[in-house]
């Protein structure tokens, strides 16, 4: 069986077909993940006795016919997830030493399912990044050229499926950080409307903003591993209750009168000329597909970035502020008195960037700044949720690029946060507003690197988003594209 090739699905078949056992799907898996992660630093921790202990629990479950679409299938959970008897680490050496004592809902998801723990995958520290460059863990390399970032701060489970290490991989999305390295690496990714997925054991970065969701090479594949991933969750107090639903149910729905917002603010400057380009052939051929074009305004475009770099931030230093060196995590291995410790624990325990933002959020909330900084930006958050609004009253799905340009060198932006920031411009305001948001691959641009297009539904149109991207990718071949690097 060629896993470069072989789909979500047609792993599941030929499971349930016998022509495969699960512990022979993991064996291989394993084995590319020894011959290649070196190369791409995607991983943080593999466990191959436990992945194969849990293959054969599958084999058994397969065997009785009690096995459901993902039983004996490896999927790579972003080191994020708490996972029971796991080093969880967030990428940051402050969890360097943590091993969790329970899985977070997601993870029960999967281990109901009888889905495989493959390995946990690198990514920004503390999920705050744009290019996997903050990782206490190392960079991951972009699998399509080795000298480019795959985009943050889920980059491990992006260059993990981009280079067939994994058939999916579990990812979490703040401002971006699943669609951002789902573009920049030539896959698809997934962000669900907020309280799809349960946040519990998803350690937090910003609660309002985080979300759980999912990266594979096709539209069809989120679906099938949307399917095990939503439900919810009592212990998440901002999950949503409702009926279960297929998201693979709507795939093959026709797109005739589907009308396609373009906002403006998208499309008037900031975008390099290679993306624009691959953005317009996209859109031309959902044209072709039966679509129509529907001019729109979301007028606080511009002003998402400094809304979300108030307000992530604020939550952030709360959030953040349980790693103290008491009670687990990394302590400071000398020390004079209790205030000296906490001090050196997370001066030593938490790198630059977290830093960064935790000191920015301190401030924003502070005694005199909060109704100027904080208050202010909860202002203008509702005023970027009333824009969607509006815009879903004219058209049916929103579309544009993911990113501003193709996956950029190591070190290019790093000296410059703003600029770092500004990667996430066109996906920063969904999650500010809740709302669903796609990414799958729209072509190449400069330097052969895959281009994404973002495609932003209403809240809960997770279904027809799929659809959408699923009649896309009948259409074309970009997501079965794969870097050199996965086929050697």
């Amino acid at each position: 069986m060629n896993l470069v090739t072989t789909s979500l699905k047609q792993l599941a078949e030929a499971l349930r077909k016998r022509q495969v056992s699960s512990r022979e799907l993991a064996q291989a898996y394993l084995e590319r993940i020894v011959r290649l992660d070196p190369t791409l630093g995607a991983f943080i921790t593999t466990d191959h006795e436990r992945t194969l202990r849990q293959a054969d629990a599958a084999d058994s479950r397969i065997a009785s016919g009690t096995a459901g679409p993902l039983t004996g299938i490896p999927v790579a959970h972003k080191d994020i997830f708490c996972t029971q008897g796991w080093l969880t680490t967030c990428g940051s050496k402050m969890l360097s030493n943590f091993v969790s004592p329970y899985d977070a809902h997601v993870i029960e998801q999967f281990k109901a399912a009888g889905a495989l723990i493959l390995g946990k995958t690198n990514m920004d520290e503390f999920a705050m990044g744009s290019s996997n460059e903050t990782s206490f863990y190392g960079t991951v390399k972009n699998p399509w050229d080795l000298t480019r970032v795959p985009g943050g701060s889920s980059g491990g489970s992006a260059a993990a499926v981009a280079a067939r290490l994994a058939p999916a991989a579990t990812a979490t999305d703040t401002g971006g950080s699943i669609r951002q390295p789902a573009a920049l690496c030539g896959i698809s990714g997934i962000k669900p409307t907020y309280g799809l997925v349960s946040r519990y054991g998803m350690i937090a970065y910003a609660s309002s903003l985080d979300q759980g969701g999912v990266v594979a090479p096709s539209a069809e594949d989120l679906g099938i591993v949307l399917n095990t991933m939503v439900g919810f969750d009592a212990r998440d107090s901002t999950s949503i209750q409702r009926p279960p639903e297929d998201y693979t149910a709507l795939l093959e729905q026709p797109l005739r009168g589907l009308r396609i917002g373009l906002p403006k603010e998208f499309f008037s400057g900031g975008v390099s000329a290679d993306v624009e380009r691959a953005i317009e052939a996209a859109l031309q051929e959902y044209e072709r597909l039966g679509a129509t074009r529907v001019d729109i305004s979301l007028p606080n475009t511009a002003l998402s970035v400094p809304v979300y770099y108030v307000l992530a931030p604020a939550e952030a230093s709360s959030n953040l502020s349980r790693f103290d060196g008491v009670r687990f995590g990394w302590r400071a291995p000398r020390y004079d008195d209790l205030a000296d410790m906490y001090e050196l624990s997370r001066a030593q325990g938490f790198g630059p960037e977290v830093k960064r933002r935790i000191l920015t959020g301190t401030y924003v909330l502070s005694r005199g700044y909060y109704d100027a900084y904080y208050l202010q930006a909860q202002r203008v958050r509702r005023l970027i949720v009333n824009d969607f609004k509006s815009a879903f009253a004219q058209c049916d799905v929103i579309m544009g690029p993911s990113t501003p340009t193709v996956a950029f060198g190591f070190g290019e932006k790093t000296g410059d946060p703003v600029q770092m920031y500004l990667s996430d411009i066109f996906t920063i305001s969904v999650n500010l507003a809740g709302l669903p948001g796609l990414s799958i691959p729209a072509g190449f641009g400069q330097g052969g690197l895959p281009v994404g297009l973002q495609l932003i539904g209403d809240y809960f149109s997770e279904a027809r988003l799929l659809n959408l991207a699923h009649r896309y990718q009948q259409a074309t071949d970009w997501h079965s594209r794969v870097p050199a690097l996965a086929s050697a």
